[in-house]
């Protein structure tokens, strides 16, 4: 997910990065509710990953349930989060219904069902059309993560609604949208910046749902000098 920008960043900052429950090599876990996890069992995740590494403030970036995962974390922990980038994301996904049937989608079916569908919201299609070897690839690590990982993070999404927490949010704040994303369009991106105070809003073009992917170089950048202090 985040290959392009890791080399860019470890030239000048110690880089973690971390397998969301229930996907890559991180087990599932329990979680309440409908079945799944919450965004505050992701968070959980997160604090006990930086206790165990003996890491205290940190400089954060997280794209989609990620940044979702980010916001909380430096809403509940603002002792934690230095510095807070948050990539394609939202506050409030909304349409509950439709995240649970994607969760019932892929108990039934498997996430290869809909790995065709999902890749193709996450590149522009002239990017995804020039670069097929990468649309195979996103294709098959959606194909091959668990089935009860992906919709345990559809219920965490359905139930999400961060909004109370973006005007307590202390960090220094870089919001990153693409210009095309379908699956969490600018709007999104626009109501995270706007109620944090100072947050700074970067958006993107061409790009779809994995900006950090399509416009590699600048994202790279602008996190950069976003966690070093420098110029963008």
């Amino acid at each position: 997910m985040w290959d392009p920008q890791v080399p860019v960043l470890a030239e000048h900052l110690q880089v973690v990065r971390y397998d969301t429950r229930g996907h890559g090599r991180s087990p599932v876990g329990d979680g309440p509710g409908t079945g799944g996890a919450t965004v505050d069992d992701l968070v959980d995740d997160v604090v006990a990953l930086l206790d165990r590494l003996n890491l205290g403030r940190v400089h954060v970036a997280g794209l989609s349930i990620g940044g979702m995962t980010a916001l909380r974390l430096a809403a509940r922990e603002p002792e934690r989060v230095d510095r807070l980038a948050v990539l394609c994301s939202s506050a409030y996904p909304g349409n509950r219904e439709g995240w649970l049937e994607r969760a019932a989608t892929v108990r039934s079916a498997g996430t290869g069902s809909l790995a065709e569908t999902v890749v193709g919201r996450w590149l522009t299609p002239a990017y995804a059309a020039a670069h097929p070897e990468l649309v195979d690839r996103l294709r098959a690590m959606v194909a091959g993560t668990s089935d009860e990982g992906y919709a345990a993070c559809c219920a965490a999404i359905a139930d999400l609604d961060l909004r109370p927490d973006l005007p307590r949010i202390t960090a220094p704040t870089l919001v990153v949208s693409g210009a095309d994303d379908p699956a969490l369009p600018p709007e999104h991106q626009e109501a995270i910046a706007g109620p944090i105070p100072g947050a700074e809003l970067l958006t993107l073009s061409p790009a779809a749902h994995l900006a950090n992917l399509e416009q590699d170089r600048r994202v790279s950048d602008a996190l950069l000098a976003h966690f070093t202090g420098g110029p963008r």
